[in-house]
């Protein structure tokens, strides 16, 4: 986690779900220590949101997943947060033993009446089940070849 190329002023997170099923890890440290949370992390320098959410699945539960549209934001004056919701394309969970101490698919109506679910992944679960979406990924080059964009419209 001490990794130079770490953006710590910029993270995702996302929330993926199949067959009415969430699928959470417990957090191993922090102020989310013990609890179920929706997988995430920090940006390195050189990738694009939906890089780093796919690359953070992969590497925190062994899950393959596809970033389709934001479905929150959270900025303030040091730091932003942009969260997903994101296709499960394959995989099984697991946990890495690091970040987080187990992965689990969780029913949705459990998920949002649990205690160890914390208020803020709570509502981005509530949000991603809305199947309403105002903001769409849409391809873009833009002007500078050297740096990628990501553009989202409604």
């Amino acid at each position: 986690m001490n990794n130079k190329n770490t953006n710590w002023g910029q993270s995702v997170a996302g929330v993926v779900i199949k067959d009415n099923q969430v699928l959470l890890v417990r957090h191993t440290y922090g102020n989310g220590k013990g609890m179920l949370i929706i997988p995430g992390g920090y940006v390195n320098y050189g990738e694009t949101p939906q890089q780093v959410l796919k690359r953070e699945y992969m590497e925190e539960t062994n899950i393959e997943i596809e970033p389709l549209h934001i479905i929150g934001i959270r900025f303030n004056m040091h730091d932003w947060y942009i969260v997903f919701y994101a296709d499960y394309i394959s995989g099984k969970p697991r946990s890495d033993n690091d970040e987080n101490s187990e992965v689990i698919w969780l029913n949705i109506e459990d998920a949002l009446s649990r205690d160890d679910v914390p208020e803020l992944t709570k509502k981005l679960i509530e949000s991603a089940t809305f199947k309403r979406y105002g903001l769409q990924y849409r391809d873009y080059e833009g002007n500078m070849k050297d740096a990628p964009y990501s553009l989202y419209l409604i």
